[in-house]
């Protein structure tokens, strides 16, 4: 205890996790260049200046590695002390696209906030501001972590409110989704009984299946599009079925990824980002990098973010406390869930769902986020031991 002490106290006076600096730096770089190549013909069309995508991303990739070296100088320890606060402001930003000229509408679903100079999804600040809660309460409560009531069924009611927020509210699955497979990954490192999660999900499965399907019904119906997630699961099943319709933004992005083959017809050189696949720099940016980079490009961005994960994990398991080894946890597999959810969306391998590729993604909002959740990760990677 008095050496874990001391080097709580030497925290400042370690160095940062170098190698996630130059992992982050290198994905950031690549996700620009992407940006800029993907978006150059729809910037054209939409604005008349190819360079309005790229110019704005870089802007806020800058203003982002300003947040990360900042926040890398707040000791992350101070973030438990609120995490309460956190908790309740992170379900309530939520609430605040209900707000007649602030919430923003588009395809469908009220999920974006107008500040009038930008839009965000308040549901990216909800997701860290999640990560620290839990981090707090299951700190907080690791002695319960072994009871059914207090250590599974306690903890999972917190997150009930921002999922259903997003699904019912904001019409926003992914989120719900990825806030809820972060929240089991936390909990399960914690010390919670793996057992419970395998016969809750046995218990519930079926039950569950069915409110799906409700809600597929339901929400399709609010969104005045018909029972749109089902058919997107139909023509996830079979995209040429509706090759027009639903399954346009999937054949799209078939076509792209199998026309780079092994090295790609060239960066820049992609002919599906000319309109056919729509908004290539948001969330199909991935198949644009295989069909200009090929199989070898998307294999050295997949390595990229192994190594961040890799270097995430280190980062968990070597933090000097419960908490900040869930934090890391948690913004580790934030990332890697969004990974697996995007490839697996423009590959056709997962029914298509909204969700952006970390670093590559258009959205400065985004990004400036997820910059300075690396930033609570350098900060934490400064209290642990060299490897």
């Amino acid at each position: 205890m008095q050496n874990r002490a001391k080097g709580l106290k030497t925290t400042p006076k370690s160095k940062v996790d170098f190698v996630l600096v130059i992992i982050i730096l290198i994905l950031l770089s690549f996700g620009i260049v992407m940006v800029l190549s993907a978006s150059a013909p729809s910037a054209l069309a939409e604005t008349g200046d190819s360079y309005t995508y790229v110019t704005k991303q870089a802007i806020f990739a800058v203003l982002g590695l300003a947040v990360m070296w900042f926040v890398s100088k707040v000791d992350y320890r101070i973030y438990k002390k609120f995490y309460w606060l956190i908790y309740w402001g992170s379900v309530g930003i939520l609430l605040l696209v209900l707000i007649p000229g602030l919430g923003a509408e588009g395809g469908g679903a009220r999920r974006w906030i107008n500040l009038g100079f930008t839009q965000f999804q308040p549901s990216e600040i909800t997701k860290i501001g999640m990560i620290v809660f839990y981090a707090g309460y299951l700190a907080d409560h690791k002695e319960d972590l072994r009871s059914f009531k207090k250590g599974f069924v306690y903890p999972l009611l917190y997150i009930i409110p921002p999922v259903l927020i997003a699904l019912f509210i904001q019409n926003h699955l992914s989120v719900g989704v990825v806030m809820s497979a972060i929240t089991f990954v936390m909990m399960l490192m914690a010390g919670c009984r793996l057992l419970y999660f395998i016969i809750t999900g046995l218990v519930f499965g079926g039950g569950g299946i069915v409110a799906l399907m409700a809600y597929f019904s339901m929400a399709g119906e609010s969104a005045g599009d018909g029972n749109f997630r089902l058919s997107r699961i139909l023509n996830y099943m079979d995209p040429w079925q509706d090759p027009t319709g639903q399954g346009w933004q999937t054949i799209q992005s078939l076509y792209a990824i199998g026309s780079g083959g092994l090295f790609g017809v060239g960066l820049g050189e992609s002919k599906q980002k000319y309109l056919y696949v729509s908004e290539p720099q948001n969330d199909f940016i991935f198949s644009i990098l295989a069909e200009e980079l090929g199989f070898v490009g998307c294999v050295i961005v997949i390595v990229l973010f192994a190594l961040f994960i890799w270097r995430g994990i280190i980062i968990a398991m070597k933090a000097p406390d419960m908490f900040g080894s869930l934090l890391a946890t948690g913004i580790t597999t934030l990332v890697m869930v969004q990974v697996v959810i995007n490839i697996g969306v423009v590959t056709n391998t997962i029914p298509n769902t909204g969700m952006s590729l970390p670093f590559f993604s258009a959205g400065g909002t985004a990004l400036v986020i997820l910059l300075a959740m690396c930033g609570i990760l350098l900060n934490i990677s400064k209290s642990r031991s060299k490897v």
